[in-house]
């Protein structure tokens, strides 16, 4: 990609919403993730009874488990969210400022 192509991309109207979009998405979803983790990890040293009560009476699973695979799996469901954001809105963002951008 020549200079002069790189520059008509970035004063394309379109890419500050592009770049302003995908990084409020990235942000956000970060914050969530290291939110849910570090809070995760808060209950584990402040309040580690409520995680490590069990399931149901006479079981040997803690609650500390299930809670920590949702944790993981909730984590999965952002990334795919991402993805599906990057595939469909920012892809065709994307495409139309390389489109419009060509000389």
């Amino acid at each position: 990609m020549t200079g002069n192509a790189t520059h008509a991309i970035r004063q394309h109207p379109q890419f500050a919403t592009l770049v302003k979009r995908r990084s409020t998405l990235a942000w956000t979803l970060a914050a969530l993730t290291l939110g849910t983790y570090y809070l995760y990890m808060l209950v584990v040293a402040l309040a580690p009874d409520t995680l490590h009560q069990a399931l149901h009476s006479g079981g040997v699973l803690s609650v500390g488990v299930p809670v920590g695979a949702a944790i993981i799996v909730f984590t999965w469901a952002l990334t795919g969210y991402y993805v599906y954001r990057a595939n469909t809105e920012f892809d065709r963002l994307t495409a139309t400022i390389l489109q419009e951008s060509q000389p």
